[in-house]
């Protein structure tokens, strides 16, 4: 785990000296594009695990369950805190 901190601690001083270098402006490319391949790389390994495929009518509907109600908190108190700290004053939006 502390290595882990390590890490992003020199990324944040990396950055924080780095980010005047055009370069830098394409780092969120770079960033989703690695999340996009990590996230294929998860569902073959997913895939791949003979465990979760048979049982994943029952695997399915307790991530369907879990998904919605994460999401649907996440929402939530994106509203909360949208409402109450940047709304402003006098709008009824």
């Amino acid at each position: 785990m502390l290595n882990i901190i390590l890490i992003i601690l020199s990324g944040i001083v990396v950055g924080y000296f780095a980010r005047k270098l055009p370069q830098v402006k394409h780092v969120g490319s770079v960033i989703s594009l690695i999340i996009m391949l990590l996230l294929f790389f998860l569902g073959v390994s997913v895939g791949a695990n003979e465990q979760v495929v048979t049982n994943f009518s029952t695997i399915g509907l307790d991530a369907l369950i879990i998904t919605f109600g994460t999401t649907l908190g996440a929402v939530l108190c994106a509203w909360l805190v949208y409402s109450a700290f940047f709304r402003r004053k006098g709008k009824n939006s």
